[in-house]
């Protein structure tokens, strides 16, 4: 299905990754650290049809997101009918009170979700974990297959499959979408952020200008972007890569020095839209994950097309005894943590670590989640020029503007523990191109 030369140029093309700055920074223990991000030639490849009941899932799933995050910061209803308790909505360390009676333009607060899913071995599909907030990634398999293609046009030529060069016009369609009026920026904290590669990149693909908080000024009700010379031009659409807390000094964290005095009340005032919504950690809470199939029936009225992986809720005290009784079989999640970090397999703990840690989920029963070890599907991966299976998991993205359009690629991102369920960049993984099929 691909050629030959394709395998060959797998040094090159990571050569040439290296040379763009395809990499991941890393923050921990205080310390920043920058590692390449490694790619692996042999694509992940998903056929029309599958791909297409995985497009109707992930639309599905994100516009009950999106209900639902009108619904908490406004109505409030599916709280009133008992689907989601309001303990558990309000404890959710995404949840923002400052966001009460906000709705975004469109009623759109989730732009760009990053949707992680696993395909086990029986070929079924699983939603690992929604991200609403500033999912990161697409730009690692849109620059991988355009150097694949320089590379080995033939094999593109050869093979029917979906060009995934339009990720950067569904962008800047979504921000065209909801946009205030003014021009789009792409807001960074900075050279040392996690993905500033994928800030500068997705700037250059769709014309946003990129920015830094120091850059935007707010005067009178609305947001300027202001160069160096003193110029300055109306914003209507802020695309931020700067987490909620850091967003506005004057309406979150006061100590943050990267983002932008009332740049809040600016939004609140709908004179500039903001991609993603502030608030939406209240959705993709990995607790708040558990109730999203009954969110779908709730908002419209439908059965779930994908799965969560079974999951149970500790809070509940049912679950807490089903967990109590099967722990070893399950992998246990810290729902405030990210990045692959947090995650717990009962199985590799020692007696005195399991003693611990039961102690804490009976103090703490609404920190954690327990999942079913889902025993997902290997790819081959090259190792030394040897086809070798690794566990991977895909982040699909889906762009919700005037209407919800699934892109039609995704970053794979695999392990390269040969002994490890943990794909993510932050723990050492690598990524694949995504080929969907077109026939």
């Amino acid at each position: 299905m691909y050629e030959k030369d394709l395998y060959a140029c797998e040094g090159e093309i990571n050569e040439q990754l290296a040379r763009y700055g395809v990499k991941f920074g890393i923050y921990k223990n205080n310390t920043f650290r920058e590692q390449l991000f490694p790619f692996d030639v042999i694509p992940r490849i998903i056929t029309k049809k599958e791909f297409q009941m995985l497009e109707a899932g992930l639309i599905q799933r994100v516009d009950a997101l999106n209900l639902y995050l009108k619904d908490i910061y406004g109505e409030k209803q599916i709280i009133r009918d008992g689907v989601v308790p309001e303990d558990f909505v309000y404890t959710s360390s995404g949840y923002l009170a400052q966001c009460e009676g906000i709705c975004p333009p469109q009623g759109v607060y989730s732009h760009i979700s990053g949707i992680d899913l696993v395909k086990g071995k029986d070929g079924t599909w699983y939603i690992l974990e929604d991200n609403l907030r500033v999912p990161s990634g697409a730009s690692y398999p849109m620059i991988a297959r355009e150097l694949c293609r320089r590379c080995s046009p033939a094999t593109y030529q050869k093979n029917h499959l979906e060009d995934n060069r339009n990720y950067a016009k569904l962008l800047k369609e979504t921000m065209d979408g909801v946009s205030a009026g003014g021009i789009h920026v792409i807001l960074t904290p900075g050279r040392y952020n996690a993905a500033y590669f994928e800030h500068s990149y997705l700037a250059e693909q769709t014309g946003a200008k990129l920015v830094n908080g120091s850059e935007l000024k707010v005067s009178g009700d609305c947001l300027y972007y202001e160069d160096y010379s003193g110029r300055k031009e109306k914003v209507g659409a802020v695309y931020r890569r700067i987490s909620d807390e850091y967003l506005d000094p004057l309406n979150f964290n006061p100590e943050s020095l990267i983002g932008i005095p009332h740049i809040f009340d600016v939004y609140r005032k709908g004179n500039v839209a903001l991609l993603n919504a502030p608030g939406n950690g209240a959705a993709d809470d990995k607790g708040i994950y558990y109730f999203v199939p009954k969110m779908i029936r709730y908002y419209l009225d439908q059965e779930p097309i994908l799965q969560n992986a079974p999951t149970y809720l500790p809070f509940y005290e049912k679950d807490r005894q089903f967990v109590l009784e099967h722990f070893d079989r399950l992998v246990l999640k810290d729902v405030a943590e990210a990045g692959g970090y947090g995650v717990v397999f009962a199985e590799r703990m020692t007696a005195e670590e399991k003693e611990r840690f039961l102690a804490l989920l009976e103090r703490a029963p609404r920190r954690f989640i327990a999942q079913e070890v889902i025993d997902f599907e290997d790819l081959d991966i090259m190792e030394q020029g040897v086809p070798v299976p690794r566990k991977a998991d895909l982040r699909a993205f889906v762009l919700s503007g005037k209407e919800t359009k699934v892109w039609k690629s995704g970053l794979t991102r695999f392990s390269r523990n040969p002994d490890s369920f943990i794909v993510n960049s932050s723990q050492g993984g690598g990524f694949k191109d995504t080929w969907v099929l077109s026939q």
